[in-house]
């Protein structure tokens, strides 16, 4: 087993980490930024080290300081958590090479799924479902990308292969959009990514975003815990989360579970990961896959009684996983709410001080968060301040639980969506669960 742990994050999934470290008895070093070293894992970790200031280009994407952190306190392994450099191809070759464990796939793994062109390709010759689309780099001319716009069909959905986060994206519903789509979908990859290469796919209209989670070894044992219904999106950002999956059936998670664990097998994946699909008309249709672990890997958790990061770090120090395909059990329903410190109404930032925090509680409430009173959030990082999950037997009585779980948390000092969230969760479409990754945007516009 490894000894020793640098959690390479911050916030709610560094503390998270953490907790699965001290369950398993290892010791752990947490960095941070000059910002960030009075949260909670900082001070709980056995050792810490700054590695740099606010900005996280100096600081979580630093890649000399995190390595010189990891040798500094001799740290046998690096876990990434998620964002940052979780799926960073080039970080996790360094961190090989300098004779750490990297706790997630291997760098040859993620370098193929981290372009998507290469991943769909990949995924095609493993019989995963995939959206059809241009298997390539675009040409920048236009008119030669519109041959084969049209034989597809408009609207048409143009991503930036390097792109994530919903950036580098735009629709594009006929052929007189295309070349000015084209020029703005490029120029914002080139910001965002630094690489403005861009692809497309059919553009569906009323998809269901349907992600299915898997757990890999190194010993050839690959198995899948279900799904999380991830479609109330705001702008492509995922709001609220579930599993089970309303109005899919057991059979139909069974069957794309084990084409997906079939291919983890075939790609050499280790670790945790998720196959991300768009779910319309009974169809299943690869997106991509996330090579870390989610932020939405509670519901998972509370459904099926596994520590996911406990599983990560068991098969990092080389063991087979704890559990098989047989051994898992979908029990009852669970929801987890992004709280973000964010205006409900204009969705702007909202850093400062929380004058005060109390979180919710009971039977069946989980909350993942690094806040607390007389925290001051800065403005450097992800809005994401809590997560609010709840298990319960069926649906209907987890919104109750959420419901009441959001009337009891108080947070004041920011703004937060927790508003926002209990009008979701009381909304008709939400308790019907007729809901597609358009619904929340419309939402918004119309209320």
């Amino acid at each position: 087993m490894i000894q020793k742990i640098l959690i390479a994050n911050r916030g709610e999934i560094a503390l998270r980490v953490l907790r699965s470290c001290k369950k398993l008895g290892i010791k752990t070093v947490a960095v941070h930024s000059t910002v960030d070293r009075q949260l909670p894992h900082v001070k709980m970790a056995d050792e810490s080290v700054c590695i740099g200031a606010s900005d996280p280009k100096k600081s979580y994407l630093n890649i000399p300081s995190i390595i010189s952190a990891a040798e500094l306190t001799n740290a046998d392994a690096i876990h990434p958590g998620y964002g940052f450099l979780s799926e960073s191809a080039q970080f996790a070759e360094i961190v090989e090479t300098n004779k750490f464990i990297f706790i997630g796939p291997s760098s040859k793994v993620l370098k193929k799924m981290g372009d998507k062109i290469k991943a769909k390709t990949a995924m095609k010759s493993f019989g995963v479902p995939c959206i059809p689309g241009y298997d390539g780099v675009l040409p920048e001319d236009h008119k030669i990308v519109l041959k084969d716009a049209e034989n597809i069909g408009f609207p048409i959905m143009l991503k930036a292969i390097h792109g994530g986060g919903g950036r580098g994206m735009m629709i594009v519903n006929s052929a007189k959009d295309l070349s000015n789509a084209m020029k703005i979908t490029k120029s914002e990859a080139e910001n965002a990514f630094g690489n403005g290469d861009l692809y497309f796919e059919k553009y569906f209209d009323k998809p269901r975003h349907i992600e299915i989670q898997v757990l890999c070894d190194n010993h050839g044992n690959a198995i899948h815990l279900g799904e999380r219904d991830c479609s109330l999106q705001r702008r492509n950002q995922k709001v609220i989360e579930e599993t089970t999956a309303v109005n899919i059936s057991r059979e139909e998670i069974d069957s794309i579970g084990k084409i997906c664990t079939q291919a983890c097998i075939k790609l050499g994946y280790t670790g945790a990961g998720t196959f991300e699909f768009l779910y319309q008309d009974g169809s299943f249709s690869f997106i991509e896959m996330n090579t870390r672990i989610q932020v939405e890997h509670p519901v998972s958790e509370f459904l099926t009684g596994i520590d996911l990061i406990s599983e990560q770090i068991r098969v990092a120090s080389g063991e087979k996983l704890s559990i098989t395909q047989d051994d898992i059990r979908f029990n009852g329903h669970s929801i987890e709410c992004r709280i973000n410190a964010e205006d409900p109404s204009t969705f702007m930032p909202s850093p400062g001080h929380i004058s005060q925090f109390h979180p919710p509680g009971g039977p069946g409430v989980r909350i993942d968060s690094h806040i607390y009173s007389g925290y001051d959030v800065p403005p450097n990082y992800d809005s994401l301040i809590a997560k609010i999950i709840t298990h319960a037997e069926d649906r209907k009585t987890a919104i109750k639980k959420m419901l009441f779980a959001l009337d009891e948390t108080v947070i004041t000092g920011i703004k937060t969506n927790i508003s926002l969230h209990k009008r979701l969760l009381k909304s008709e479409f939400f308790i019907n669960g007729d809901f597609t990754i358009n619904t929340l945007n419309k939402f918004i516009k119309e209320n």
